[in-house]
């Protein structure tokens, strides 16, 4: 054979219904974590940087996009409230509860808008090379 002649590249399937899952996923994570704070909420600190990592640069944009303004609302709301709670007197159990509730009116209707957002979007299948993939 030639060497002129190349194969056709690779490619992988990336489902619209996967994309839109994953553009969910950060906002789900939110909602569980405001709800659920011990241990959840804990455990998300950690675990929605993983997500952030794994969703930030999707081949579908809008999963990145959708994942970035999710992690923008929570970290910070988290960051604000934790630097808040250097004020807080020694057993301000009352503070801590006004900035867990004022941390769920913030995050839960914003993440449900989201989640809105995300269902009504069109998500497409699309192909993607996978030597680009690896490469990203």
């Amino acid at each position: 054979m030639s060497d002129s002649l190349s194969a056709a590249p690779a490619t992988h399937l990336c489902t619209g219904r996967r994309a839109r899952a994953g553009a969910a996923l950060f906002n789900y994570g939110n909602i569980l974590a405001i709800l659920l704070p011990v241990p959840l909420g804990i455990l998300w600190v950690g675990v929605s940087m993983l997500v952030y990592a794994m969703n930030r640069h999707h081949p579908n944009e809008k999963v990145g996009h959708y994942t970035q303004q999710a992690a923008y609302r929570f970290y910070g709301v988290t960051g604000f409230f934790v630097a808040a709670a250097t004020f807080i007197p020694g057993s301000g159990l009352r503070y801590y509860l006004i900035a867990w509730g004022t941390a769920a009116l913030v995050l839960i209707p914003w993440s449900i808008l989201d989640l809105v957002r995300i269902a009504r979007d069109e998500w497409l299948d699309m192909e993607v090379d996978i030597e680009d993939a690896h490469h990203e």
